[in-house]
């Protein structure tokens, strides 16, 4: 049985396409929503390449460390439009884009920290 044949079902994804290239890159849904009703399991695709995205999925204190996070995706993507904002490409949407992407990963350093101080980090408690 292929990988492809063994997922039962899953969800594609669209709000990426905007042109030809992304027009031609698949983003699936590989799991269903676990606990707080989120995914864990992603997979983009296009022409002769296949890129897959695990996010931590459990509690880190009864799980351990078994994906990645959304700090991590958006600091990469903030080195790449940092990167484009360098040399020739800069321009107005990446300087925005940028504001939102550093405005969402401290949001959600702030949420750790609260849950650290609150000594619920790493668990299922709110």
């Amino acid at each position: 049985m292929t990988e492809e044949n063994s997922i039962s079902t899953f969800r594609e994804l669209d709000g990426h396409k905007v042109n030809g290239a992304n027009d031609r890159i698949t983003i699936r849904v590989l799991d269903e929503p676990g606990p707080g009703n989120a995914c864990h399991e992603y997979r983009a695709e296009g022409p002769g390449w296949r890129q897959s995205i695990s996010f931590q999925n459990g509690p880190i204190q009864e799980a351990g460390v078994n994906g990645t996070t959304h700090e991590v995706l958006l600091t990469i993507l903030i080195d790449r439009l940092e990167g484009f904002q360098s040399g020739d490409y800069a321009c107005e949407e990446n300087a925005t884009a940028l504001g939102g992407l550093g405005w969402a990963v401290h949001l959600l350093k702030s949420r750790t920290e609260k849950r650290l101080a609150r000594g619920v980090e790493g668990t299922h408690e709110r």
